[in-house]
């Protein structure tokens, strides 16, 4: 069962992690179902939930370098780039360290995810429509860069499309759309590897313990294979406009989210009051 459900969730933080639906908040979500519904890998604390979540996360990081290894490529004679993406990752690295332990606890509550899906609907509708398409990522300004970077802030949040609010937001500071995708993908790289290294690093202190590490890695290979599909589909589809799709989707996930969440609760009030 651990297995199976290590399987399932790789494929959705493959597919959640590109295309702008929140990997994050449907590992919650799906997460929370599969334990408390289906009864799939037995109770599991918030700690144990987030490093599930941070492994998921780099296999679908190692697809981030074998699709964009030319970009990754040329970094190396681009500093005013790199310069950008350390920028654009300074938001998220303070905020992911002064509140790593509130994010463990809200990483708990899918009712949070279901609200925050919202929000990521409502960014790609403003990100694409007000889009603005001047230059591309190799000529964005810092200030510009970093702009994009709070974005990516707010996506810490499980619910936020970190895909989803960076590319909205490279959109909206002036990046053509497939510069708006390239850069949202390449300031992924510093945040993802950044939060495994801190959630790692419990880990090697004997603060978190890796029960079974056999799912983990199934979960990894298989978020890696489904991510790199999933990445070159978004390729295309942003290319093509086409963001407000997902939009509705993440409304609607999210509506029901919220719904099931408030019925758990009138249950959970109905069962002690009788």
């Amino acid at each position: 069962m651990e297995i199976l459900r290590a399987i399932i969730l790789g494929v959705v933080q493959g597919i959640g992690e590109f295309l702008p639906i929140s990997s994050s908040g449907h590992l919650v979500i799906v997460g929370d179902l599969l334990t408390n519904v289906f009864k799939m890998g037995g109770e599991q604390s918030q700690s144990q939930l987030l490093l599930e979540n941070v492994v998921l996360h780099l296999g679908t990081l190692l697809s981030i370098l074998i699709v964009f290894r030319r970009e990754i490529w040329k970094l190396r004679r681009q500093p005013r780039v790199c310069l950008n993406i350390v920028i654009a990752s300074i938001p998220a690295g303070i905020l992911g360290i002064l509140f790593k332990d509130y994010f463990e606890v809200i990483f708990a509550k899918p009712w949070i995810a279901g609200l925050c899906l919202f929000g990521t609907a409502a960014m790609l509708v403003v990100g694409q429509r007000l889009e603005r398409s001047e230059y591309p990522y190799e000529d964005l300004p810092p200030l510009r860069a970093l702009a994009i970077g709070l974005f990516q802030a707010v996506a810490l949040l499980p619910g936020i499309s970190r895909s989803g609010s960076t590319i909205s937001g490279g959109l909206l500071n002036g990046l053509q759309r497939a510069s708006a995708g390239a850069f949202s993908f390449l300031m992924a790289i510093p945040v993802i590897g950044g939060a495994a290294l801190l959630e790692f690093k419990d880990v090697f202190e004997g603060k978190l313990e890796i029960q079974n590490p056999v799912p983990l890695a199934v979960g990894a290979v298989t978020s890696f294979v489904v991510g790199w599909i999933a990445l070159q589909w978004l390729v295309k589809l942003i290319a093509q406009g086409k963001l407000h799709w997902f939009a509705y989707y993440c409304a609607a996930v999210g509506t029901l989210t919220v719904v099931w969440q408030l019925f758990q609760e009138v249950s959970a009030v109905s069962a002690v009051a009788g």
